[in-house]
């Protein structure tokens, strides 16, 4: 399982890669042809555009991990190991309950943005915001995932401390 993991972060990271790549290109392009060439081009930025939207929801679904997040963890570093472990349940179950619910209208909204299109490349609004969907199921998986480690006895403590910020990953205990 470890390796499955490992390959699929390798992978997430190889298309953020790819995305940033592509990005920063069309910005240079952009570039060269307004200042060198005196042709701005007007389809690069609504390229960047695009692709800075998948950047960032690929990267954020897919490779921050919880102690890249900002946190304001100041009560929840005061309170006993007991009241860590209800406050973690307790918001990580709202916020994971609030996703899940609101998932379905999300993807029927994402759905219904086929009928419109980007002014300059025409790409239909459905494919640039696509990646949205993928990003809320991908944070409902990782809030189940994070709930079952925390309801468990054996790896509470590690989800707990990489909530707190004190580990940089949390992983299977192996056996």
């Amino acid at each position: 399982m470890p390796d499955l993991s490992k390959h699929f972060r390798k992978g997430a990271e190889l298309v953020a890669v790819t995305l940033f790549i592509a990005m920063f290109g069309t910005f240079l392009l952009q570039i060269f042809a307004r200042y060198v060439l005196n042709n701005p081009l007007g389809w690069t930025v609504e390229v960047c555009i695009i692709l800075y939207i998948w950047l960032v929801f690929w990267t954020s679904a897919f490779l921050l991990r919880e102690h890249d997040h900002v946190s304001f963890n100041m009560l929840f570093l005061m309170a006993p190991t007991r009241g860590r472990r209800v406050m973690a349940i307790l918001g990580l179950g709202c916020i994971t309950v609030a996703f899940i619910a609101g998932f379905p209208v999300i993807v029927d909204y994402v759905m219904f943005m086929r009928i419109e299109k980007a002014p300059v490349t025409r790409i239909s609004l459905d494919y640039v915001y696509a990646i949205f969907p993928v990003f809320m199921a991908a944070l409902i998986i990782r809030g189940v995932m994070s709930l079952w480690r925390l309801m468990r006895a054996d790896s509470c403590d590690r989800e707990l401390a990489a909530i707190a910020g004190d580990v940089p990953d949390i992983k299977e205990p192996t056996a």
